[in-house]
């Protein structure tokens, strides 16, 4: 298997199945899906999934005791779950969603933020490999549990104190992953209590315009959507949404255009929304100079 490649194949993680769960290859089911859409990835991972795949619950794998939604966990809580679900910090680790892109990016991230070395996502997700006509199983996870070791970079996370300042001096460039009727607050948020609209200076990239058919699109189309949404690839970029997870998805695009100067705003509108001195726009993004 080719190392440190961002997406891989259904094609190419089929021809290594017989490794899964051993020999350093690790599938990971990182499905998740809004509340009000009522589904249970879990049932669903137990009706259908890659052979050799362990669920990664994204509601579960979070900071004991936050009152927001997917916290980043503490290294030591990350890698004591990730250890029970088999997987090993060493280990290439394929990660995929039900929905082709969608959640995967942000289990992606998790992995690279908390050290593990090579993490791949899988190109079109699980409804390309059954498109594929690849074999799948059902019924619960039996992985063997190792350890992982962690190697936290502080550095890929933004906490709520320096989003407040980054707000304030406009230093770094926002990517807001959000649906473009929720950032100029023409819709209510879906979770309650939470205000309506926008980080001032915050440019909207809603997550779905980076993707065609559950991949994500060609270099140069993502390039375009980028400038589009007037992002500049040459300056700093910190990425949000509702919850932290659809932020991952402009993130991977970024790492796909080999940006590296970007950071993930975990607490995301979730957080910043719901605080009482937090200031926010509505309406479209003004225009600012690059």
């Amino acid at each position: 298997m080719h190392k440190k490649s961002l997406l891989i194949s259904p094609q190419e993680l089929a021809s290594h199945l017989d490794q899964a769960g051993r020999s350093g290859l690790s599938i990971v089911d990182a499905s998740w899906t809004m509340p009000a859409e009522q589904r249970s990835p879990r049932a669903e991972f137990e009706a259908a999934h890659i052979p050799g795949a362990v669920l990664f619950d994204q509601d579960e794998i979070v900071l004991p005791g936050s009152a927001l939604p997917h916290t980043l966990p503490t290294p030591e809580v990350f890698a004591e779950a990730v250890g029970k679900l088999g997987i090993a910090q060493t280990d290439t680790i394929v990660v995929y969603d039900s929905k082709g892109l969608f959640s995967a990016p942000r289990v992606w991230w998790l992995f690279k933020t908390f050290g593990a070395r090579d993490v791949r996502v899988l190109d079109g997700g699980f409804p390309a490999w059954q498109a594929a006509g690849l074999p799948v199983e059902a019924g619960p996870a039996e992985p063997r549990a190792t350890t992982f070791t962690p190697s936290f970079n502080e550095e890929a996370v933004v906490f709520l104190p320096e989003m407040r300042e980054i707000v304030a001096s406009q230093s770094e460039q926002i990517a807001d992953a959000r649906a473009s009727a929720r950032f100029t607050a023409e819709v209510p948020e879906p979770r309650p209590g939470l205000r309506s609209g926008h980080m001032p200076g915050a440019s909207n990239l809603p997550f779905d315009k980076l993707i065609e058919d559950g991949r994500l699109k060609p270099q140069e189309e993502l390039r375009r959507v980028f400038a589009e949404s007037g992002l500049d690839l040459d300056r700093p970029i910190v990425t949000s949404c509702g919850s932290g997870v659809t932020a991952a998805v402009i993130s991977l695009a970024l790492a796909a255009l080999d940006v590296e100067n970007t950071r993930l705003y975990d607490g995301s509108w979730t957080e910043w929304g719901s605080q009482s001195d937090t200031p926010v726009e509505t309406g479209a993004a003004s225009s600012r100079s690059a």
